[in-house]
């Protein structure tokens, strides 16, 4: 049976987006009987949220969910009652016209969305919410776009784990982060099955599977991806190069980097 409250709550003006983080116990309740004219994002961190839906079951968001309500879609929500208690954080917010290819999560509900990231992905999520929050109060000039820069990155985030998109397992992305966080570091297949907690077999299997190319092309491809944007943008020699993208031999890189652009590292940079 759904629980309804009939008095009509504040509904805020959203210039470009509004975020925030509560921590609510029983007796908190929102309802907007034509919803927002922007999108309402929550991400449960703790407790448990309910969604009214007119004539039908309700929806609720659990810790791990993080749920999307379309604009004029009815806003009946509030802490379930059995848990008593519903931490999230939240975000009103009008996308940006590239966003609404984002947005087109699973329907658990007219007008309401939701998603479940696995662990890794759920901090991410959260971390780049509530820097979000923390920029939107901001005192620079540059606040509300560094906000707005958060809540693209968590959208993104929120991408990995979108069931009509592509998805990439969890613990590859654990591999992937490490990956991209030093270039220069032994990179190989043990090493990244063991950041991923999986055996060598499985987790080259998986990832071959996932991202259709062996762990240590991808590796490479990373690190020649990198020399490139180097080669653009610096005057730095190609053996330095070379070697803070993680080749120790510079003529070995200047064949992989042929190979990989179809022009020598000098020849690239001149043109």
């Amino acid at each position: 049976m759904n629980i309804r409250d009939p008095a009509e709550s504040h509904t805020p003006t959203v210039r470009r987006l509004m975020a925030g983080e509560f921590d609510e116990h029983a007796g908190y309740a929102t309802y907007r009987s034509r919803g927002t004219t922007d999108f309402l994002l929550t991400h449960t961190l703790a407790g448990r949220g309910r969604y009214g839906v007119p004539e039908a079951d309700d929806v609720f968001a659990d810790a791990g969910l993080t749920t999307l309500v379309r604009p004029g879609t009815l806003h009946d929500y509030g802490v379930e009652p059995e848990y008593r208690h519903w931490h999230f954080l939240f975000v009103h917010f009008h996308p940006k016209p590239d966003w609404l290819p984002l947005l087109d999560w699973p329907e658990v509900a007219p007008g309401i969305h939701q998603l479940r990231a696995g662990d890794q992905v759920f901090d991410r999520i959260t971390d780049n919410l509530h820097a979000c929050v923390r920029y939107q109060d901001s005192v620079l000039a540059q606040g509300e776009m560094l906000s707005v820069n958060a809540l693209e990155a968590a959208m993104l985030w929120c991408d990995t784990q979108n069931p009509s998109a592509a998805q990439i397992d969890d613990r590859l992305l654990r591999a992937i982060e490490f990956v991209d966080r030093d270039l220069r570091a032994d990179l190989d297949v043990a090493v990244l099955a063991r950041v991923a907690n999986l055996s060598v077999s499985r987790f080259a299997h998986l990832f071959r599977e996932q991202l259709g190319v062996t762990p240590q092309r991808f590796v490479e491809r990373r690190r020649l991806d990198a020399a490139c944007r180097l080669l653009e943008l610096t005057s730095r020699p190609v053996a330095a190069i070379a070697a803070e993208v993680g080749f120790t031999n510079p003529l070995y890189f200047s064949t992989r980097f042929r190979q990989h652009t179809g022009l020598p590292p000098t020849t690239y940079r001149r043109r």
